[in-house]
This record gives C-alpha cells, sequence and structure tokens, in this order.
C-alpha cells in the first residue's frame, strides 16, 4: 500500500498510467527474488502493450542479516535508506523491496523514506481478511518465522514450526536463496512440513513468506492452502502501475 506523501503524488492508477511512474526496486535481496519480480512486471506490461519504467539497486542479503541478528532496526532502515535515495536520484518515484526479511524495519522506512512505498504486508492481511483465516504458519527465513509477521498479522495466530521443522525451512530456503534452483527433495521436504502443520497444529494455511520460496511451489504444484506473499505483493504493485 502506497504511503500517504506528497500533494503532488498521484492517488489512482489512472494518474499513474498518464504520468508513466518509474518504479524504483531495491535488488540484491536475493538475486532470484529481484527476477522473479522483475519478469512479472515486465510480463504484466507487456500485456498491457505498455513499457515498464524500472530502475535498480542491488543490495546484501547478508548485510540485512546482520542488523536483524543484531536486532537494529534503525540500521537496517539506514542502510536501506541508502539505496531508496539513489533510486530517487535515477528517477523513481516510489519503491519495492521483494523480500520478506528487510521488512523487519518497514515502519521506520515508511516513516523516514523520501519515497512511497509499498508495504508488502498490507495485500496479506486484506487476503487474510478476506479469507476469513485465523491460524497459518510461516514458511521463510528463521527471522521472518520468529518474527511473527512482525506484527501486522493482528488477530491472526501464527504457529510456530518445532526446532527441527524450522531448521529445515530456513535451511531450505538458504539454498535457494544461494543457488537460485530448487529440487523435487526440498519441495518434497517442505509440503511434508506443510501438512504436518496442518494435520498436528490445525493451521489452516502456510503463508509463504518469502519470494524465493517461488523457486519451489507455484499454483499448480502446491497440495495445501497457503498464501504467497510475493504473488499478493506483486498484484498490489501491478495494479498500481497499470
Amino acid at each position: 500500500m502506497l504511503r500517504p506523501g506528497a500533494e503532488d503524488r498521484p492517488r489512482t492508477s489512472l494518474d499513474y498510467m498518464k504520468k508513466g511512474r518509474c518504479l524504483g526496486l531495491v535488488g540484491g535481496l536475493g538475486v532470484g527474488a529481484t527476477i522473479h519480480y522483475y519478469q512479472r512486471l515486465a510480463r504484466a506490461h507487456e500485456e498491457q502493450g505498455r513499457t515498464l519504467d524500472i530502475v535498480i539497486t542491488h543490495a546484501e542479503t547478508s548485510r540485512v542479516f546482520e542488523y536483524v541478528e543484531a536486532g537494529d532496526r534503525n540500521g537496517l532502515a539506514e542502510y536501506l535508506l541508502g539505496f531508496i535515495r539513489r533510486l530517487q536520484a535515477a528517477g523513481a518515484e516510489f519503491v519495492v523491496i521483494p523480500a520478506i526479511t528487510p521488512h523487519y524495519c518497514v515502519r521506520e522506512l515508511l516513516a523516514a523514506s523520501p519515497l512511497p512505498l509499498f508495504n508488502i504486508f498490507d495485500p496479506l492481511v486484506e487476503e487474510l481478511t478476506t479469507r476469513a483465516i485465523r491460524r497459518v504458519a510461516v514458511f521463510g527465513t528463521r527471522y521472518v518465522m520468529e518474527s511473527s509477521l512482525y506484527g501486522f498479522a493482528g488477530d491472526v495466530a501464527i504457529i510456530r514450526p518445532t526446532a527441527d521443522e524450522m531448521d529445515t525451512i530456513h535451511g531450505t530456503y538458504l539454498e535457494l536463496l544461494q543457488t537460485g534452483v530448487g529440487t523435487e527433495e526440498q519441495h518434497r521436504n517442505l509440503t511434508v512440513i506443510a501438512h504436518t502443520l496442518r494435520q498436528r497444529d490445525g493451521v489452516e494455511a502456510i503463508v509463504l513468506a518469502g519470494t524465493d520460496l517461488s523457486l519451489l511451489f507455484n499454483e499448480a504444484n502446491t497440495s495445501f492452502p497457503h498464501l504467497d506473499c510475493a504473488t499478493l505483493h506483486l498484484q498490489r504493485v501491478i495494479r498500481g502501475l497499470l
């Protein structure tokens, strides 16, 4: 959702279309996630006979992890703000961070960013409300799984996997981040955990809270109820652009 800002910022999709708004993407978090967003955005524009206007910077996942592990929200926000300022200087008029873990400092970013920011949690919360889902588990990095979605889920109960399950999910995510390739074994292992959480803990749906999980799961091969943060985020961004 766009953060309220200066009066000259457009408020409707028609305004975006008239003015050809430029998107700034904070890339590198990880590279596969950046590519996923870039491809989806480009395809959506092609389907509408439009040209995507985008600038991309490259942040380091390892730096983000260091700030999160240290509990330094302000430090992480300032690190990301450096990229947002560079995007602004390159002509971007609003910004997207295509990853969940960096949203650890999203409140600080919303308060300080010189550009409107599409918050990845807003469309997720709306989808949870629309589907009346009250009990979920989260797949992503350990930081995201332990964060309870940084408090954005409201009254929705977030059930944590066991320590061993969390190790498997986190380890798998880091492998996806590093290699950019998913395997059948990884898909099978996480699917087993998802069904276990459903049967053992009464989880209604799995929140896929990591863009790189798109290397494993899609609508055709996901056998458990789920909400894909990246897909919901992209839908919101594309509506804003087109």
